[in-house]
């Protein structure tokens, strides 16, 4: 009899494990955005549009050699730009957040350097790095998700 026990145990062991191993697995759901994010990324994304439209006014002040407005409009109507892409970044995905970042660590760079460029009265360093806030503004804007 205790031969017939442990021989059962033994059997009863494997044929849990054989059922355990052929359930099926939890299937894990793609991550997606909520109703909310989508709604706060897409008002993030309008008002980033609204400020890429003004880039022009930043162009000719440039272009006009007005260092001062240079720098005014740099921390000015610009600087709200830093707390929207902010606020888009946080609500990405996490794939896409590396690419997100990058792009926005290049773009407050050319600022910075255009807001050094008027200081030190460079019109090509200002005009050179005008070019690259609008291409990295780009591609941060399409890293955003359609609404």
């Amino acid at each position: 009899m205790p031969r017939y026990r442990s021989f059962l145990a033994l059997v009863l062991a494997f044929l849990t494990a054989f059922l355990v191993s052929c359930g099926t697995p939890e299937v894990k759901k793609p991550p997606t955005y909520t109703p909310a994010q989508i709604e706060l990324i897409g008002q993030n994304v309008s008002a980033i549009k609204a400020l890429r439209d003004r880039l022009p006014e930043l162009a000719k002040l440039v272009q006009d050699e007005n260092w001062v407005f240079v720098r005014n409009f740099i921390r000015g109507p610009l600087g709200e730009l830093r707390g929207r892409i902010s606020g888009i970044e946080r609500n990405l995905l996490p794939d896409a957040r590396p690419k997100a970042r990058e792009a926005a660590k290049e773009l407050y760079e050319s600022l910075v350097s255009i807001d050094q460029a008027a200081q030190k009265r460079d019109y090509k360093a200002a005009i050179g790095n005008y070019a690259a806030i609008q291409k990295n503004l780009n591609a941060f804007l399409d890293l955003a998700p359609k609404a």
